[in-house]
């Protein structure tokens, strides 16, 4: 396996509206092959046999093509593994919850590793930078549904120039099929998605909810009394509240801006959904003090959406661009047709 780096930037993502309706991919990958992959080209010789991922979207979209015993070691865990892979995942060395260190990537001697996000392996990547793996030999796939029409270099969490679709999460899942030759699986599984998906929007459409309904989705804070972060204007999140037809009450482009509560309260949402993750970086991670601080701060509680109990309770790896972000949308669509909000 080889990688160089690209001349050109990052133009786009690979299209993949031929799969739109279609169930079969070529039942083969016809190697060498070559990805353009956010501003890098890499050219793979053979299926990658000993895959590092940093970042569990990219781990649950490669067991769920199949590709588990390929995986020598993960990290970055926001929440459990999905229920069907609890015993394949236990099986795994996993190097850290967090932020693995560069050593101890490669001394499971990879011939790929796998990115979630460019804060961790990037320009100035908290593991390393894409050019010191590459230097070593080893070369590195970044989900484009992190570099996909998104400056990771604005805000704490980069800034999308434009809203998030499932289709920056389709054309990654059909990439790694390719380059892991699993392109029936990734056929199967981007139908199941697509299907998903369109039947929580159709069910969220049939709610008919009120003009002016809006959200907040808090994700975390790094202190209880601090300023929280919360979803802003381009993220996953407010593709969630464009399919359902509601308001962000957020305005920040920014992907998880910091907003004071006092702003929040002022804008009073009609509901909120908390992120419940078994990370615990920050105090509010915990799902139960996010609870408590709503119930008990003098402005928090102020809020018609905690007066009445409209919190909603979302995997927080589902707020980021994974397959669980179409499972929470049904989630949603769900939750918000026991609130009455119907016209």
């Amino acid at each position: 396996m080889t990688t160089t780096r690209a001349k050109a930037t990052f133009t786009g993502l690979t299209l993949i509206a031929s799969l739109a309706g279609s169930t079969v991919l070529a039942a083969e990958t016809d190697y060498p092959l070559t990805i353009d992959n956010c501003g890098h080209s890499l050219t793979f010789d053979s299926t990658p046999e000993a895959t590092v991922t940093i970042g569990q979207s990219t781990t649950e979209i490669l067991y769920l093509l199949g590709q588990q015993d390929r995986i020598k070691g993960t990290s970055v865990w926001f929440s459990s593994v999905l229920p069907e892979f609890k015993e394949t995942n236990a099986a795994i060395d996993r190097l850290a919850d967090n932020d693995p260190s560069f050593e101890s990537v490669l001394a499971k001697r990879p011939d790929l590793v796998t990115v979630m996000y460019e804060w961790h392996v990037g320009p100035e990547g908290m593991v390393g930078t894409r050019d010191s793996f590459h230097e070593v030999g080893v070369p590195t796939y970044v989900m484009p549904t992190d570099c996909a029409a998104k400056d990771n270099t604005v805000g704490a969490d980069g800034t999308r120039s434009e809203l998030f679709t499932t289709q920056q999460l389709y054309t990654s899942i059909e990439e790694l099929a390719r380059i892991y030759n699993a392109q029936d699986a990734g056929a199967a599984l981007l139908q199941d998605l697509q299907s998903r998906e369109a039947k929580a929007v159709a069910k969220a459409k049939s709610l008919n909810l009120p003009q002016g309904t809006s959200a907040l989705f808090w994700f975390s804070a790094s202190e209880m009394a601090a300023d929280p972060y919360v979803a802003g204007q381009q993220g996953v999140p407010a593709y969630m509240m464009d399919k359902l037809g509601v308001e962000n009450v957020v305005t920040s482009a920014e992907e998880w801006p910091l907003v004071g509560w006092e702003t929040l309260a002022k804008s009073d949402p009609t509901f909120i959904v908390l992120a419940k993750m078994d990370r615990r970086r920050f105090p509010a991670d915990d799902i139960e003090k996010k609870r408590e601080f709503l119930m008990t701060d003098p402005v928090a509680r102020e809020m018609t959406a905690v007066k009445e109990g409209r919190i909603i309770t979302m995997d927080a790896h589902a707020m980021d661009p994974t397959v669980r972000a179409i499972y929470a949308l049904e989630t949603m669509a769900d939750a918000l047709s026991g609130f009455d909000l119907a016209e």
